[in-house]
């Protein structure tokens, strides 16, 4: 399925508007789901999956976000200027009803890995981040899951407590040595279910040595193919580029996942991103999808933030996922620490939203 992206020129037309007037053009919008699971769309003709509404829910079925929020009352500011109207409402930091994302029951069987790109090509934006969180929330609900270090900077193995100098085996060994067999360089992490293809420096020069390989672009997906059958999900940790080793993680990946900062310089290379991902579609993984843009490090006390939020859900529609990530001195926290916010932080705001990010990602895949 083709990504359905603006072109350049539609993103730089489309109006700004504030937060408060989205909310108040899209707060009557309706869901076309008619129970916890169902859904209307995404079956073909290109149009995104659509999940279950509050008023389709089974008796005794209600999902509060604000919930499991520690209760911060400015932090909550940064997420909702009026967090009373948006559960009141049901509405949430995007301005659009809210759908309801039920927690994913055990799994009889694992294997057969939807693979995920976090991808920006802009620095700073939240990738590491939400890779490392994201695959901490889907294991926390029983999902098997790989996290691949695919930056020569190390930084999701340094945010999950590895020193990457010291490895002897990365994923540049596995991208570039025949015969060395993925086991010999996975490392398991303290997270339960979550295992890691660490990284180093040493894969920068693999850009430079893959050039004159035969179907270069196909290398990471040739690497990854023997751990499918392992894994529910596999995320991989893109670097801040649109070269060949984006391309190699675009070519291994069924889905796209776009973190993109609420700042308008953030904004303005999202277009070009997506016309990346089209020419990887057409011309080596007819399989990828733009999957959602994630906004990150909101905060709704800046009409900035506000407008650059209101002017991706105008230009992308329903391509941007429901969960917002706002910002929190806990992220750098967690850094530090060399662990998930969902264990650092358990009872935060933070992990909270990713672990209702996760359950967006577990709805959107199931209603395919």
């Amino acid at each position: 399925m083709a990504a359905q992206g603006p072109s350049p020129e539609a993103v730089g037309s489309v109006a700004v508007h504030t937060f408060a007037a989205q909310k108040s053009t899209t707060a009557n919008m309706s869901m076309d789901g008619h129970h916890v699971n169902a859904t209307a769309g995404g079956q073909g003709g290109g149009e995104p999956a659509r999940f279950a509404d509050y008023e389709d829910l089974p008796e005794g079925h209600f999902y509060d976000p604000d919930a499991e929020y520690e209760p911060d009352p400015e932090y909550a500011a940064t997420l909702a200027p009026d967090a009373a109207r948006q559960r009141r409402e049901r509405v949430g930091p995007t301005g659009r009803p809210l759908p309801y994302f039920p927690i994913p029951g055990p799994l009889t069987e694992h294997g057969s890995a939807k693979v995920i790109a976090m991808c920006n090509q802009k620095g700073g934006v939240g990738k590491t981040t939400s890779t490392i969180n994201l695959g901490a929330a889907l294991a926390e609900y029983g999902r098997r899951v790989l996290l691949v270090d695919f930056d020569p900077q190390g930084a999701l193995s340094v945010g999950l407590g590895v020193n990457p100098m010291e490895l002897d085996l990365t994923v540049y060994n596995l991208l570039m040595e025949r015969g060395l067999a993925a086991d010999e360089v996975l490392l398991k992490t303290a997270v339960p279910n979550m295992d890691l293809l660490p990284s180093n420096i040493d894969l920068s020069a693999a850009e430079v040595q893959l050039v004159s390989e035969v179907a270069r672009e196909s290398t990471l997906q040739r690497a990854l193919k023997p751990l499918l059958a392992d894994y529910d999900y596999i995320v991989i940790d893109c670097q801040p580029s649109l070269g060949l080793l984006t391309v190699n993680a675009l070519t291994a990946a069924h889905k796209v996942i776009v973190p993109l900062e609420c700042e308008f310089f953030a904004l303005r290379g999202v277009a070009l991103l997506t016309e990346t991902i089209e020419k990887v579609q057409e011309r080596l993984n007819p399989e990828l999808e733009l999957d959602g843009i994630l906004a990150t490090m909101y905060d709704s006390r800046t009409v900035h933030s506000r407008e650059v939020l209101a002017r991706v859900v105008e230009a992308f529609d329903d391509h941007v996922y429901h969960t917002v990530i706002g910002r929190t001195v806990r992220f750098p926290e967690t850094t530090v620490a060399g662990e998930p916010i969902t264990t650092y932080a358990s009872n935060s705001v933070g992990a909270a939203a990713y672990r209702q990010l996760a359950r967006e990602v577990l709805a959107r895949c199931h209603a395919e």
